[in-house]
């Protein structure tokens, strides 16, 4: 991949040109709309400079350049990401933040098992009781997938304490299902309630990174493997994969309970229109 030439040659730069190779890792998409004579003003370079910069990497000019950087800027971005610096902008925030989600989003949707998928989604459907557990900012993205299946037909709840979740799955059975968020899947207090709920007959649906403990013992896992950076400044991409796999549940099930429950959502739909102020 491109970013990671790049990366990898930096060192052996000249420089000038070593300048360009930042510039290019902090904000790839930036470049790929710029002309030479705006490049090498906005990183204080001449244009043979970056022609040299080019042929380091072996192109024949910044042309050819700009077209492999579109080609493989989406899939690197998320590997090659810069932390945001203390001194970022607003448009360097901006987009590396973006960069980041996207490409987290862009994993999941690679690797994400749809065979475990349709299991969780039959598993959904057939629920009689659905119970959505998390903890800290997992416990944030339960309620959110919560709040889209209630309307579904479905008796649910989310719970973020500890003391709530380990009692409330002590007392499911079979025919219950639990929805365990987490990011690390290594939550103890998510572990115990999620093998309490087993015991007592439920199914675990996890959604958590695939080589984890919970991973290991719920009955489907739906795996985003996004390695949560270091970046102190930055919120959680894992988040945002977990709200996206919840939503593509709820839709699921959603589709599986067939017209009526359209014709439900409908009308739910009309009373939330009918308390809107007109335009």
């Amino acid at each position: 991949m491109l970013l990671s030439q790049v990366e990898t040659m930096r060192e052996q730069l000249r420089p000038s040109e070593r300048k360009l190779a930042d510039y290019v890792l902090e904000a790839p998409r930036e470049v790929m709309d710029l002309a030479m004579t705006d490049f090498a003003a906005r990183v204080g370079v001449s244009q043979p400079t970056i022609a040299r910069f080019c042929r380091a990497l072996g192109f024949s000019g910044f042309r050819e350049f700009k077209i492999r950087l579109a080609q493989s800027v989406a899939g690197d971005v998320p590997t090659v990401y810069r932390d945001v610096r203390t001194d970022e902008p607003a448009s360097g925030v901006a987009a590396k933040v973006l960069d980041r989600t996207i490409g987290a989003l862009i994993q999941v949707r690679n690797s994400l098992s749809t065979d475990s998928v349709a299991a969780a989604i039959a598993l959904l459907s057939e629920a009689r009781r659905i119970e959505f557990y998390g903890a800290g900012g997992s416990g944030i993205a339960a309620l959110d997938v919560q709040h889209k299946f209630f309307r579904l037909g479905v008796p649910s709840v989310a719970y973020s304490d500890p003391h709530t979740y380990t009692t409330s799955a002590a007392l499911l059975g079979a025919g219950d299902v639990v929805v365990a968020i987490s990011n690390t899947g290594r939550t103890k207090d998510i572990l115990d309630a999620c093998a309490s709920a087993q015991a007592g007959g439920a199914q675990v649906i996890a959604i958590t990174h695939g080589t984890s403990p919970l991973a290991r013992m719920a009955n489907v896992g739906l795996f985003a493997n996004v390695d949560e950076d270091t970046d102190i400044f930055s919120p959680m991409t894992s988040r945002v994969s977990h709200l996206a796999i919840g939503d593509i549940l709820a839709v699921g099930v959603a589709l599986a309970r067939g017209p009526q429950l359209a014709e439900k959502l409908k009308q739910a739909k009309d009373v939330l229109n009918r308390r809107r102020v007109g335009s």
